[in-house]
C-alpha cells in the first residue's frame, strides 16, 4: 500500500467531504434556526431536533453493514445524489405544507442519510491508507469536518440573515450534486463478498458479530461507549439545543452572530484535529479522561455569565470562547478513540463496529435534546441552573472514567 497520506483517491475523498459537508453544514445551521425563529418555542425545537437524530442512530449500524459489503464509493455517490433530491423536494414543498411536519420529515431524512454516509467514509480509510498513516488520516477527515462546519454556519448566517432560507437550499443542492459527481472518480479497493444468506439474516449476523466483538474481545470499547453516551446526554444535547436558544432567544443575538458562534465551535474542532495530527505520536490514550474533564469544566464560565446577567455581548463572547475550547478537546478525544477502534478491529468488521459505536454513543442524545428543550421553556429566566448541573455531572463522569481509560493497552493493530 502507498505510504503517502494524500494519495489521489484519499485526496478525492477529502475534497468530496469538504463540499458535501459544507452543504450539510449550512442546512443543519439554517433549518433548525428557521424553526426556532418561526415558532419561538424551545420545547418544539428540542422535540424536532430529537426526532431528527433518531434515523441517524438507527441507520448507522445499517450503514456499517452496507459499507462492509458494498463498494464504499457507490454509497457516497448515491447518498449525495439522494440528499440533493431531498432538498429539492423540500424547497418545492416549503410554504405549501405544515412547517413543523415538513422540517421533521426533512431533518429525519437528512440525518438518516448522514448516519448511513459516515460509516462508509470511516471504513474506507483503512483501505486507502497504511496503518502508520491512519491516525493522521482520521485527523484530516476531522479537520475537513471542522472546516466545513466553520465555513457553513458563517456563510449560512450571512445568507439567512440577508436573504432568508431559500438561497441556502439552492447552494446546498449544488454542493451535493457537485460532490456526488466528483466522487464517481474515486477508486476504493473492494472485494465483493460471497452471496448466500438473505438480507435480514446478514443484518442479524453482522450486528451480532459486532456486538460480540465489542462485548467479548474489546470490552473497554463498550465501557467507552457508555461514557460518551452519558456525555452526549448532558453536554452535547445542551449545546445543540441550548446554544441557539440562549444566543437568539435569551441574549437576542442576530442570526449572523449565532453563525459566528457555530463557526467558533467548528474552529475548535479544526484546531483539535490539527493538534492531533501534529502530536499524534505523543498523545497518550490513557489520559483522554482529562479531555472530557476539560470539556465539562468549560461549562462553568457559561453558567457564571448567565447567572450574573452580564451584558449580552460579554456573555456572547464568553459562551463562544468556551464552546471553542470544548470542541477542541472533544475532537482530540474523538480522533484518539476512533483510531484506537480502527487499529484494534479486524478489517472485515471495521465498518460494522464503527457504525454500531456511533449509534450506541448517540442513543441518549435525542432524550437529552427533548428534555433540554422543555427545561429551557420552564427555566427561561434561570438557564444557568441547567448549565451548572451539566457542568457538575460531566466533571464527575469524566473523573470516574479515568480508571477505564487507563486500562487501555498500547496494542498492535488487529489481524485481518
Amino acid at each position: 500500500m502507498n505510504d503517502k497520506l494524500f494519495t489521489r483517491d484519499f485526496s478525492l475523498v477529502v475534497i468530496g467531504q469538504i463540499i458535501s459537508l459544507f452543504g450539510n453544514s449550512i442546512l443543519r445551521f439554517a433549518l433548525p434556526l428557521y424553526l426556532l425563529e418561526e415558532t419561538g418555542s424551545a420545547s418544539l425545537f428540542g422535540i424536532v431536533t430529537a426526532c431528527s437524530f433518531i434515523p441517524m442512530i438507527l441507520l448507522s449500524p445499517a450503514g456499517g453493514i452496507v459499507a462492509d459489503r458494498v463498494n464504499k464509493r457507490n454509497i457516497m455517490v448515491i447518498l449525495d445524489y439522494a440528499t440533493s433530491a431531498l432538498i429539492l423536494l423540500f424547497s418545492a414543498a416549503l410554504g405549501h405544507v405544515s412547517l413543523v411536519l415538513l422540517l421533521i420529515i426533512t431533518l429525519m431524512a437528512l440525518y438518516g442519510i448522514q448516519g448511513a454516509y459516515q460509516p462508509a467514509v470511516q471504513a474506507s480509510l483503512p483501505a486507502l491508507l497504511s496503518p502508520g498513516r491512519l491516525l493522521s488520516g482520521n485527523a484530516v477527515i476531522n479537520q475537513v469536518n471542522a472546516l466545513a462546519n466553520l465555513i457553513g454556519p458563517v456563510a449560512g448566517g450571512a445568507l439567512y440573515g440577508f436573504y432568508g432560507i431559500r438561497p441556502i437550499l439552492y447552494v446546498s443542492i449544488g454542493c451535493f450534486l457537485f460532490s456526488a459527481t466528483m466522487e464517481l472518480f474515486i477508486h476504493i479497493p473492494f472485494k465483493k463478498p460471497q452471496k448466500g444468506s438473505s438480507v435480514l439474516s446478514i443484518v442479524k449476523q453482522d450486528l451480532s458479530e459486532s456486538f460480540r466483538f465489542i462485548r467479548m474481545e474489546q470490552p473497554v470499547i463498550g465501557k467507552g461507549i457508555l461514557i460518551v453516551c452519558a456525555f452526549n446526554l448532558f453536554l452535547s444535547a445542551l449545546l445543540i439545543v441550548g446554544l441557539p436558544v440562549i444566543l437568539t432567544q435569551i441574549l437576542h443575538m442576530s442570526s449572523q452572530l449565532y453563525g459566528y458562534a457555530q463557526g467558533a465551535l467548528a474552529l475548535g474542532g479544526l484546531l483539535g484535529g490539527i493538534l492531533t495530527g501534529i502530536f499524534a505520536k505523543r498523545l497518550n490514550i490513557q489520559n483522554v479522561h482529562l479531555l472530557l474533564l476539560s470539556s465539562g469544566a468549560a461549562l462553568l464560565p457559561i453558567g457564571i455569565v448567565l447567572n450574573l446577567g452580564l451584558a449580552p455581548m460579554t456573555a456572547y463572547i464568553v459562551i463562544t470562547v468556551c464552546s471553542f475550547f470544548m470542541m477542541a478537546c472533544s475532537t482530540i478525544f474523538t480522533v484518539q478513540m476512533l483510531s484506537f477502534v480502527q487499529a484494534q478491529t479486524p478489517g472485515h468488521l471495521i465498518g460494522k463496529v464503527i457504525s454500531c459505536i456511533m449509534a450506541l454513543s448517540m442513543c441518549s442524545q435525542p432524550l437529552g435534546q427533548a428534555v433540554y428543550g422543555f427545561l429551557f421553556d420552564v427555566l427561561a429566566n434561570q438557564p444557568y441552573l441547567m448549565v451548572y448541573g451539566a457542568c457538575l455531572i460531566c466533571c464527575l463522569i469524566s473523573w470516574k472514567s479515568r480508571k477505564i481509560f487507563q486500562t487501555i493497552p498500547r496494542a498492535e493493530p488487529a489481524a485481518e
